[in-house]
């Protein structure tokens, strides 16, 4: 079913109905500055990947991944590949009952049929009839989906944030504990503490998913595992693939090539 020519270009004007949808390919390196919306959005990933860059952390969505953004949440979004996208765009008095903080989603065949299929109408016809049902569906579905382990959480203490932003730029060389407590000018005790309240995360895990959040960055920019093992400071492939596999519940090869497995 092909996407209405309409929903090619941006609204610019003020519609009515719940959902409000919007489909364009990014190059790869496009960047959308910091910006909100005052509706939450959804962005689907059909091709390609992303990373969403917000004050609660960095969320990356590869295919048949989508990011929630609740409403009036400040972001930037980052195309790490030539990336096909479906945007949903849902009005702020729809979104009560939806999650309130954002989050990757994995998008079940069920979610991509419908929002393809509420993509085939033009806007003017989503406030009733057939569009607006399938929309009411969207939302249902919305309500219940898993999310998937796609989220860097920051934390907000200065010393922490410059330290994490550090280790982010180049996660093949990770600090000891010591030495991370030493450069935040914090005992030990006090940073690993520090560390878990500000992120959920111990230090130890928080640098574990870096490694991998890069990993997937590399992966999905072409990168062999080979190549992505040996840069990011793995013992070797093998055990690069078993730390993927552990944390994504898939080996890379089958992560980014049949992204609906678990729906």
């Amino acid at each position: 079913m092909n996407i209405h020519p309409e929903l090619a270009e941006f609204p610019t004007t003020e519609i009515a109905a719940p959902l409000i949808g919007y489909a364009k390919s990014q190059p790869r390196g496009a960047l959308n500055d910091w910006h909100a919306h005052d509706a939450a959005q959804l962005f689907h990933v059909v091709k390609g990947s992303l990373a969403i860059d917000t004050e609660h952390g960095t969320f990356f969505a590869p295919p048949e991944r989508a990011v929630w953004l609740p409403p009036r949440v400040a972001h930037q979004t980052r195309y790490l590949t030539d990336t096909d996208l479906r945007y949903v765009y849902v009005q702020m008095d729809h979104t009560h009952d939806l999650p309130q903080t954002p989050q990757v989603i994995q998008v079940t065949t069920l979610l991509r049929a419908l929002i393809l299929e509420f993509m085939s109408y033009p806007r003017s016809q989503t406030e009733e009839g057939p569009a607006a049902r399938i929309a009411a569906v969207i939302l249902d579905q919305l309500k219940m989906l898993p999310a998937a382990p796609l989220q860097l959480p920051m934390p907000q203490d200065t010393r922490l944030r410059t330290l994490c932003e550090a280790i982010i730029r180049c996660p093949a060389n990770i600090p000891s504990l010591d030495e991370a407590a030493r450069r935040s000018t914090l005992s030990v005790r006090s940073f690993e503490r520090r560390m878990k309240a500000e992120t959920g995360l111990s230090f130890r895990t928080w640098c574990r998913q870096v490694k991998l959040f890069r990993a997937l960055e590399l992966l999905a920019s072409g990168r062999s595992v080979s190549d992505v093992s040996h840069k990011l400071g793995y013992e070797g492939p093998s055990a690069f693939v078993a730390t993927f596999k552990k944390a994504f519940g898939l080996t890379p090869g089958r992560y980014f090539s049949d992204g609906d497995s678990n729906s």
